[in-house]
């Protein structure tokens, strides 16, 4: 079989981090799991939607632990590994820690992608692993109506180094250290209309590695951090504003874009995706009169790889800012900040 001609994304009904479960079903979902407080040991687990789960060990060593995966969102089977595994090992860096294994996750179609495609696959990841300097220790593989892959992750870092999505200050500034629009681009992909100078940008940002979170967390002046993924900026803007019952102020004109983001928008390329996660948590969205739908598309957008959401005292954002950028995240800015009030986002 010819490796050019099996599109991975035509083998797939969604793609990258679009393919999440809507928040409101996750929570619904989650809604009567039993309780984890009675683990003095687990500092962080689900009661507030973090990026991972932190265990103290003692006094000196906590273990971060996380796992993600999903289907292509391009059809070049080395990028999809390397994006994939890009992806999974961000949330370790979002928790303030650094990765120190990985295990791979596959799930292929038998029979309808060549060996050697899947065999990129992996070599993709490995490559970012090696990269995050880490190994790919092992894994579990099955049989797959559609391709998936992605990593579980295990990462350490110091309990007072753990930063939460929770922890956000009233007053503190808020920092996204990538540029979004990245399901934008993977709707464009899937019609043949992205351009090669867009692809080589979205693959550009979806393959940097979230690594200055680490540095970050060293900071007492950075309060919190997640990272933006399939909830785009408004839900997990949400996710920190109801863990650290504050209210956060988005600028939209100062999010940083996707050179081609905001035309393909207006073009109406959207994934489903965004649509749900705007029917999920609209209820806590307070959006200017007359937003465009093109504008609150982007800020609803679902991103793959995406960047950080830091929330940091304000006195020192622009020298934070600084630290981000020389770090190698250019499209790094300020786009709004924290304050007292009812957990919501609150865009202008």
């Amino acid at each position: 079989m010819n490796t050019h001609k099996v599109r991975l994304t035509s083998l797939a009904h969604g793609g990258g981090c679009g393919c999440k479960l809507a928040p409101s079903v996750l929570q619904e979902l989650l809604g009567n799991q039993p309780a984890t407080a009675f683990y003095k040991n687990l500092l962080v687990g689900t009661e507030t939607s973090d990026d991972a789960a932190v265990w103290q060990v003692d006094d000196n060593t906590c273990i971060i632990a996380t796992t993600d995966f999903f289907m292509p969102m391009v059809d070049d089977p080395f990028d999809f590994g390397r994006i994939a595994a890009t992806n999974a090992i961000s949330d370790v860096y979002a928790m303030g820690g650094k990765p120190v294994m990985a295990l791979a996750i596959l799930g292929m179609p038998l029979g309808k992608i060549p060996t050697e495609m899947v065999r990129e696959i992996l070599k993709g990841g490995s490559s970012v692993c090696a990269t995050a300097g880490i190994p790919v220790a092992g894994g579990h593989s099955i049989d797959c109506p559609e391709p998936v892959y992605g990593l579980a992750v295990i990462g350490t870092c110091r309990p007072d180094q753990v930063r939460r999505n929770s922890g956000a200050k009233a007053g503190d500034a808020l920092i996204l250290t990538k540029a979004i629009g990245v399901g934008i681009y993977s709707a464009a992909i899937k019609k043949s209309v992205l351009s090669p100078k867009a692809y080589q940008e979205m693959i550009d940002t979806t393959t940097l590695l979230n690594k200055v979170g680490s540095e970050l967390a060293g900071d007492p002046d950075v309060h919190a951090i997640t990272d933006v993924t399939g909830f785009g900026v408004l839900g997990h803007g949400l996710e920190m504003a109801r863990g650290s019952k504050l209210t956060l102020s988005v600028d939209a004109a100062k999010v940083p874009l996707l050179a081609e983001a905001a035309v393909l928008a207006q073009q109406d390329f959207v994934t489903g995706a965004s649509h749900r996660n705007w029917d999920s948590y609209s209820q806590d969205i307070v959006l200017p009169a007359g937003l465009p739908d093109w504008q609150r598309h982007l800020l609803t957008d679902p991103q793959t790889s995406g960047g950080l959401l830091v929330a940091c005292a304000p006195a020192k954002a622009e020298a934070i800012l600084a630290t981000i950028k020389a770090a190698g995240y250019p499209a790094a800015a300020i786009i709004g900040r924290a304050e007292a009030g009812t957990p919501a986002v609150k865009v202008s």
